[in-house]
């Protein structure tokens, strides 16, 4: 079975925690002793229903509130496939929250309100997972119930949305209306619906084609650890670890190693538990044998000879600022860890910053605050082994750390290389 990470997305109090609760109860991903325990504390909060959305609000301060604040991640299986879901957050202050939630989807969900229709976090959410190159979107157009499941209403909502969307880079967009509290349309079909012929949701997460996302073309693997056992059974083994950020790497490749530029083959390809592959790609975590003795450490690179990723000390990227205390602002120096290398980084310029409610560029601005998301150039202090962030979402992005304090404070994709 393929694995499926998806995020929700949306206003406050639209459903998102109660939609991933529903699915959990639904297929039956919940134990006895959770739902036993969210049954009592739905009863002594006076609720007059289970509340399914304290599955994914485990915070306390989110149990309190009723809302969601950090990103809850929620694993469950079905007989077609595994997911992996993100609930971000849905308040404007937790923006960055819900960029780096959202950062390795296949698939994002944004909720909206039946009552309410496209607002401001819609269009924002909307924007920012296209931002990350989300490839699949659902806009599921919750609490149907709340309008007598009027199909007048789901159709001016799916208009007004497509013509929105129209201006944005979305490949797949489905549009599903739903009951996340009554379970219409979200792992059965709803009677209260009959006008709607599409899949239910569930359904949709399990057939959903996700295996050409991936770039098969472009051969990127990292070098995250070299593996020597120095054992008596392998006294002369010496192997590559990290996962595969592109492309199929196969034995007998030809392959070149970065920086160093050398050329040999790919003598084999191991898998977890040392078994011989006959390939891999991405996101597989392998073990890669050379044929030949070369110089590769961590933070290396191993692609194809004619096939090669920039190498760069000069970046122009996106950066969503995630830092409370200092703004970011031309002169400002980082730790960068791209892949699996570090560097420093010196922000040389600013390009401008963008109002995602709007899109609009505000070429006049000269720092980035909290949850904002502008674009800059950046110099590293060696050179970097980087794509755009289009042509892979792995080697296209990077994070950003203060290093007094080891926190990190930014995150990156990048659009060019020079």
């Amino acid at each position: 079975m393929d694995l499926l990470r998806l995020a929700t997305a949306g206003s406050v109090d639209d459903g998102k925690s109660t939609l991933i609760g529903r699915l959990l109860y639904d297929s039956k991903s919940i134990f006895e002793d959770q739902l036993e325990s969210i049954e009592k504390t739905s009863a002594s909060r006076g609720d007059e229903y289970t509340d399914l959305a304290l599955l994914t609000d485990g915070l306390r301060a989110e149990r309190e509130q009723g809302i969601t604040i950090d990103v809850a991640h929620r694993y469950f299986t079905t007989p077609r496939r595994k997911f992996i879901i993100a609930d971000t957050p849905g308040h404007i202050q937790y923006t960055r929250n819900m960029v780096t939630g959202a950062s390795t989807a296949d698939l994002a969900i944004i909720l909206i309100d039946a009552r309410k229709g496209i607002v401001e976090q819609s269009r924002r959410h909307s924007f920012i997972a296209t931002l990350l190159r989300i490839p699949h979107l659902v806009l599921a157009i919750n609490k149907m119930d709340l309008v007598d499941y009027d199909q007048e209403v789901f159709e001016n909502i799916r208009a007004e949305y497509s013509s929105f969307a129209a201006r944005l880079d979305v490949p797949d967009l489905t549009f599903i209306p739903m009951s996340a509290l009554h379970g219409d349309n979200v792992v059965e079909r709803s009677a209260n619906m009959d006008w709607y012929r599409g899949a239910t949701l569930l359904h949709h997460l399990e057939e959903v084609h996700i295996a050409s996302d991936r770039n098969m073309v472009d051969v990127r693997f990292p070098v995250q650890y070299v593996v020597r056992p120095k054992s008596s059974e392998h006294p002369d083994f010496r192997g590559y670890g990290g996962s595969v950020a592109g492309g199929v790497l196969k034995p007998g490749d030809e392959v070149a190693v970065l920086p160093s530029g050398f050329t040999t083959r790919i003598r084999s390809v191991l898998g977890p538990d040392g078994s011989e592959l006959d390939e891999a790609y991405s996101p597989m975590a392998v073990t890669v044998l050379l044929e030949d003795e070369l110089d590769v450490s961590r933070g290396d690179m191993i692609c194809r000879i004619n096939n090669q990723p920039a190498i760069t000390q000069d970046l122009e990227a996106m950066v969503c600022w995630m830092a409370d205390t200092t703004p970011l602002t031309p002169g400002t120096k980082l730790a960068i860890k791209h892949t699996t290398n570090w560097a420093r980084a010196l922000v040389k310029d600013f390009r401008y910053r963008l109002d995602i409610n709007t899109s609009n560029r505000d070429s006049d601005a000269t720092a980035l605050g909290l949850n904002e998301i502008g674009r800059v150039r950046l110099r590293t202090t060696k050179p970097l082994f980087a794509d755009t962030y289009r042509r892979n979402r792995t080697t296209g992005s990077f994070i950003l750390v203060d290093e007094t304090t080891n926190v990190t404070v930014g995150a990156g994709m990048i659009r060019e290389t020079s």
